[in-house]
């Protein structure tokens, strides 16, 4: 069974910074492609940012240039650097794992951005 466990949300004023982390209890290949996604309250799941296994990455417009997402399979793990948040960042973030065509999804961590 795959779980991805996701750590590092918070509370945090404008302008601070934020690190994610999720675990997943599977071995992630180079083959898997690994990613961060957020959910606003009363807007529908979106994507943040996304690496594949080759280290290509693609970021929402709207967090490019403040946030970065980077990998260690040796750990099976996805971060997610957020410097320079907005209050328009608040929202439950999800780690999301594409393992051999199946999706799997972290439980969310609550970040909330204060102006």
């Amino acid at each position: 069974q795959v779980q991805l466990v996701e750590s590092g949300g918070g509370l945090v004023q404008a302008g601070g910074s934020l690190r994610l982390s999720c675990a997943a209890s599977v071995r992630v290949y180079s083959t898997n492609t690994m990613g961060w996604y957020r959910q606003a309250p009363g807007k529908q799941r979106e994507l943040v940012a996304r690496i594949t296994g080759s280290g290509s990455t693609n970021y929402a417009d709207s967090v490019k240039g403040r946030f970065t997402i980077s990998r260690d399979n040796a750990k099976n793990t996805v971060y997610l650097q957020m410097n320079t948040l907005k209050p328009e960042d608040t929202g439950v973030y999800y780690c999301a794992l594409t393992r051999f065509g199946a999706d799997y999804w972290g439980q969310g961590t609550q970040v909330t951005v204060s102006s």
